[in-house]
């Protein structure tokens, strides 16, 4: 059985932070191709099954930005190429916007509240007088990574109607990938990754038996990250201090 690995960059390292720790090191320096071994090497449903293809799509960050990051980026690219982790690398682009919200809280679900004139904050009139129920506009910088969840589905598409694999596994809790799963589903078995302590995607849920069946769900760990790590040095490569 041939799998096509299809990662969203994006959502995996936010996901591996949330589940890590932005600080702590050890999860950085992932090995794709041995994470996605590791994990369909599990599922008894897939018997003989082969990572054939690993696709990773991500964005460059911006050197004017973060030098730092975007060095460490590059090294961690090169890595991920020179060692075989990956089969090829799609890249998105970001984009930089202000935008404007009105302020607001979290309440105990992470739902927001917005955030309405009170003491010690008050709204009033040039008269002195409160100005009842109102509210606080901010306007703040935005960047946004653009590209990855289309990427990964063209990719995965393309490879499922060439076809070049006999199953794909999805690294992502991106509910915009609903329509190119579900059609992968009709034709091949499909295991999602959701790489975050977040819930499934409800859009991204589905049943085993859905299409050809044999679909499974994985929630990836701590402890997953830790036992797929790279070599120090790959190649040329060397992991960046704190990775």
């Amino acid at each position: 059985m041939r799998v096509g690995i299809y990662v969203d960059g994006y959502n995996l390292y936010y996901g591996a932070r949330g589940l890590c720790g932005r600080g702590t090191p050890g999860w950085r320096w992932l090995d794709l191709r041995a994470l996605a071994a590791d994990l369909i090497g599990r599922m008894v449903g897939w018997p003989g099954a082969q990572v054939h293809r690993v696709v990773y799509c991500t964005a460059r960050i911006d050197g004017a930005d973060n030098p730092g990051g975007q060095r460490d980026q590059s090294i961690y690219l090169n890595a991920l190429l020179a060692g075989g982790s990956v089969d090829h690398i799609e890249f998105g682009y970001y984009v930089s916007r202000v935008k404007h919200a009105p302020l607001a809280v979290r309440d105990r679900a992470g739902r927001p509240v917005i955030a309405r004139s009170a003491w010690p904050v008050q709204v009033c009139t040039s008269s002195g007088a409160s100005v009842a129920d109102a509210s606080f506009m901010v306007s703040y910088a935005y960047r946004e990574e653009k590209g990855s969840d289309v990427n990964v589905a063209s990719h995965l598409l393309l490879d499922v109607f060439a076809g070049a694999i006999d199953a794909a596994v999805v690294v992502s809790n991106d509910s915009d990938l609903r329509f190119p799963i579900e059609q992968t589903r009709q034709r091949v078995p499909v295991g999602l990754v959701n790489p975050s302590r977040n819930y499934l995607a409800g859009a991204l849920r589905g049943q085993p038996s859905d299409g050809v069946g044999r679909h499974w769900w994985y929630q990836l760990s701590a402890a997953d990250l830790a036992k797929c790590q790279l070599p120090v040095t790959v190649g040329a490569y060397t992991r960046p201090p704190g990775w």
